[in-house]
């Protein structure tokens, strides 16, 4: 195991992780405000594997809006707080500014790394165009089981929004306005070009045809550019997360493509809206493990064993 996780907090703009045995840096949160167009909201990018390779996208030229892992509303209450055009059945996708909104960032609870822990403990605020108070979130992301020898290490990543409007928040998708198998929202990976027609694995299926499926887990794995061999990343969504819905107990409704670019999201409203009451708080986690090298579905299901919720 490593010696101590080392994280920088370079105040204003990110906090980056290290895993100093082999000083590579795992990840970037970065926080500092972008493009409004873009919908501004912290993210992760770059995120890496233990071997240093990159294993998320950044403003790809298809859609720039797309910022390696983050939390994102690509449907919510009228407003899009996903960034770039908006979905409107019947017409696609218009370019609607006055639609787009923002995650902002008010202040951090907790920064800190222990051995071979680190935290990122945030609180938002989430915003409309016109700038209204819309929701206060609490977000923990964590880098835990660093594991040099397997090749592997994991971050989970704990959210919890509560609405503060005096209406009900509907969190919806491009399916749920009437576009179909595109239910995207939600904590959203964006991969690098390389992993365009990589391999989707469930634990039982795999490839696009996993698009809408429900799972504890899925993986895609890729063949990375400029250096040889592969990476593996695994999505799994807490026990917790369950509840009964119109199409069954599991929230997650996979989002997932390798083709013409790698993407995954456990959507949490793919194909119906998610109402979240005037004072209720919606909370969600996520585990994203981060692997070296090409592994099977075997491999996938004795790691998520080995290392329980």
């Amino acid at each position: 195991m490593t010696n101590g996780l080392r994280l920088v907090h370079t105040h204003g703009e990110r906090i980056t992780v290290t895993e100093p045995a082999t000083g590579v840096e795992l990840l970037a949160y970065v926080y500092r405000p972008e493009a409004v167009w873009e919908a501004p909201k912290p993210y992760i990018h770059p995120l890496r594997t233990l071997a240093g390779d990159i294993v998320t996208g950044y403003r790809p030229n298809d859609h720039r809006w797309h910022k390696g892992l983050s939390l994102t509303a690509s449907h919510l209450s009228g407003a899009n707080l996903w960034g770039g055009n908006t979905y409107v059945h019947g017409q696609g996708y218009l370019e609607l500014p006055e639609r787009v909104g923002s995650m902002a960032h008010v202040a951090f609870d907790e920064v800190a790394a222990d051995g071979d822990r680190a935290v990122i403990a945030e609180r938002l605020t989430w915003h409309p165009y016109g700038g209204e108070l819309w929701a206060e979130e609490r977000r923990r992301v964590e880098v835990h089981d660093v594991d040099p020898a397997a090749g592997s290490w994991a971050l989970t990543w704990t959210t919890a929004v509560t609405n503060r409007r005096e209406a009900p928040l509907l969190f919806g998708s491009p399916t749920t306005a009437g576009r179909e198998m595109a239910g995207y929202t939600g904590l959203f990976w964006r991969g690098p070009r390389a992993f365009r027609d990589g391999l989707v694995l469930g634990p039982e299926g795999e490839g696009p045809k996993l698009m809408g499926s429900q799972s504890p887990w899925l993986a895609l794995r890729g063949e990375h550019d400029g250096t040889d061999g592969h990476a593996t990343l695994v999505f799994a969504h807490a026990p917790e997360n369950d509840h009964a819905g119109a199409r069954g107990t599991h929230p997650a409704h996979w989002f997932v493509r390798n083709d013409p670019f790698a993407a995954v999201a456990p959507s949490w409203a793919f194909h119906d809206e998610l109402a979240l009451a005037p004072g209720a708080t919606l909370t969600r986690r996520y585990r994203v493990v981060v692997a070296d090298g090409a592994w099977a579905r075997e491999e996938i299901a004795g790691y998520l064993e080995a290392h329980p919720w």
